[in-house]
């Protein structure tokens, strides 16, 4: 268990010192907290879809009840299955209180595809909303039933969603490291990297192709880009003393890294392809965990330069920085929320490491878990939920917390120890 108090440890990313033994399995999810109005939501199985490998409606349903703003209305019982809405009867569904329907069909075709249609009716309207067809092959279908389950979550709530993405996370599995990527729901996960020694702070390129992140394989922390494409990877930042934290940019051409080549950790702005290395802060203290605005003006990154770590902002092009928190004495690991809006991170209140959300305006924080040891927060891409890194039962697992502090899930491998988790953006023509 890594000890939490000293702000120096924030150079290396807060790296376990001692861990139990992990099993490399995809990532169970057990949910703690439902959110409040629900939209009631029937899905029916589709029609034919138990040739599939897996079936759709299992992994929609999967989705939209994981958000926490779906309450799902029990489908079973049905004389026959409609698949097409001149077949469905809307007051059977009304009558079970759906205010939503889902139906679809699956079928192969002679190119070894398989088309998949679904269709989302208000069952008050007797109307469809929305509905798409897709061809694709069988490894296709998992992500298609998540992009079925976005086009529902978007029409029904007005907000992207974000099952059909990914998240990257550290895993310990006895004496060895694994960085991981999976799905949203923590299926399918690879490893992109194993080492015998640590792996920290993995990154996402705003396109979703790149990780950067931080690796103690050649005894000290040097920074990585690694293409999730090639596999191939380059040396971002490799000076004398430490590299660590990397932040990308934006537009994905430069990244943010914490040096200590010059004395004190510092942040420095640097091309992706190693170039161009600037400095950004200059203090006396440690200046670290850098984050960029989504507008790429400012690099949000926690400091002691007043005597506590706190968080700041400073603006991309140079000029003094803006201190941001002042409740409490130690206020960490700040990130951007997608519309810029506001900002996450840790905070510590009486002995406890807590996930909160400031608004920039107004100023307030709002506590948005109540754990012991928080940590590591990412936004996911729309904004409304937050990944977490936490201890639960002296072992560290992943969890979630809708923006609003209302809806909560935890995701865990059996036996094993989980940390350092990042969202993925959503990938471009998806």
């Amino acid at each position: 268990m890594k000890n939490r108090n000293p702000f120096p440890q924030l150079l290396l990313a807060l790296v376990w010192l001692s861990f139990a033994p992990a099993a490399h399995s995809q990532l169970n999810i057990e949910i703690i907290g439902g959110g409040a109005n629900q939209v009631p939501i029937a899905i029916v199985p589709f029609k034919a879809e138990e040739a599939l490998p897996q079936k759709v409606t299992s992994i929609v349903t999967a989705d939209l009840y994981r958000s926490g703003l779906f309450k799902m209305i029990d489908s079973g019982g049905l004389a026959a299955i409609p698949s097409e809405p001149s077949e469905v009867q809307y007051q059977t569904w009304s009558a079970r209180g759906a205010d939503a329907l889902v139906i679809g069909s699956v079928s192969p075709l002679s190119n070894g595809y398989w088309d998949v249609r679904f269709r989302l009716l208000d069952v008050a309207k007797q109307a469809q909303l929305t509905g798409f067809a897709y061809q694709v092959t069988s490894q296709q279908l998992r992500s298609t039933a998540h992009k079925i389950a976005d086009a529902i979550y978007e029409k029904l709530t007005g907000d992207v969603g974000v099952f059909n993405t990914r998240i990257t996370y550290v895993v310990r599995n006895g004496t060895r490291y694994e960085l991981n990527v999976a799905d949203a729901d923590g299926v399918g996960p690879q490893t992109v990297l194993a080492s015998n020694e640590p792996i920290i702070s993995p990154a996402w390129s705003p396109d979703g192709t790149r990780l950067a992140y931080v690796s103690f394989e050649r005894k000290k922390p040097i920074v990585y880009i690694q293409s999730l494409l090639s596999g191939g990877r380059t040396v971002l930042a490799n000076y004398r003393g430490s590299n660590s934290a990397p932040a990308w940019a934006p537009d994905g051409r430069r990244l943010a890294v914490v040096l200590t080549k010059d004395g004190s950790s510092q942040i420095y702005l640097v091309n992706a392809d190693g170039s161009g290395l600037a400095r950004l802060t200059n203090s006396s203290g440690i200046d670290t965990e850098p984050n960029f605005s989504p507008d790429g003006q400012w690099v949000i990154f926690t400091s002691d330069r007043g005597g506590s770590p706190q968080i700041y902002r400073v603006p991309v092009a140079g000029g003094a920085p803006e201190r941001l928190t002042f409740d409490g004495n130690y206020n960490v690991s700040p990130r951007y929320a997608p519309d810029g809006n506001s900002f996450v991170f840790i905070q510590r209140n009486s002995g406890r490491f807590n996930v909160a959300v400031q608004d920039f305006v107004s100023k307030q924080t709002q506590l948005l878990t109540d754990g012991g040891v928080d940590e590591s927060p990412s936004f996911a891409p729309n904004g409304r939920i937050i990944l977490y890194a936490t201890v639960v039962g002296g072992r560290g697992i992943l969890a979630s917390v809708s923006s609003d502090g209302r809806s909560r899930l935890r995701f865990s491998v059996v036996a094993g120890d989980v940390r350092e988790p990042a969202w993925g953006p959503i990938l471009k023509g998806q």
